[in-house]
């Protein structure tokens, strides 16, 4: 497909803010028409995020107040990425242990997931976890976190309920659920 009536050309880019986890920049950018647009974009290094699944069934979540929603909300382990060089799977082997103290045999990437296109760079890497075995959790020294099972059908109903809004939450966990129904369901 030939998307080249759609693609904004960067012209300029100003840092307007250096943080710890986002970078804001103002860009001009000509337009596909030849007019020129601001542009506001939020860098990020980028993320993973794991569905941790037992062999009952369950997916091993946490619970953790989420200071701009100023409310504690049910994820899946995620974390940042130290760097943009850092190896996803090894950032995904991490989030997990360190949140859920759970390692696991089988990691499976469940693509990517843009969590906000239209300002932000941001990717997930979105995986499964399976074959866990468990140990201590190590959380970081600012996260604080309530590790609770949950069975995958349950989640799925809670997702449709609407009572788990965590983007990358619910696009992993209905990945899981749609992949393990295909599975079922798969003529031997």
């Amino acid at each position: 497909m030939n998307d080249s009536h759609l693609i904004e050309t960067p012209l300029a880019s100003e840092l307007i803010y250096d943080g710890k986890i986002v970078h804001l920049y103002r860009d001009t950018v000509t337009l596909p028409n030849g007019a020129s647009a601001l542009r506001e974009v939020i860098r990020h290094v980028g993320a993973v995020c794991v569905v941790p699944l037992t062999e009952e069934g369950e997916v091993i979540c946490v619970r953790q107040f989420r200071y701009p929603h100023a409310k504690v909300l049910l994820e899946i382990p995620a974390g940042k990425l130290d760097s943009k060089q850092e190896d996803h799977i090894e950032a995904a082997l991490r989030e997990l242990r360190e949140e859920t103290g759970a390692q696991c045999n089988r990691l499976t990437s469940l693509g990517q997931l843009l969590s906000t296109p239209a300002f932000v760079d941001e990717v997930i890497d979105m995986y499964l976890a399976e074959g866990l075995t468990f140990g201590d959790t190590c959380p970081d020294e600012d996260e604080f976190l309530d590790v609770v099972r949950i069975p995958l059908s349950e989640m799925v109903d809670m997702i449709l309920r609407g009572e788990i809004t965590d983007a990358k939450t619910q696009a992993a966990v209905l990945k899981v659920w749609v992949m393990k129904q295909r599975k079922e369901n798969a003529p031997c």
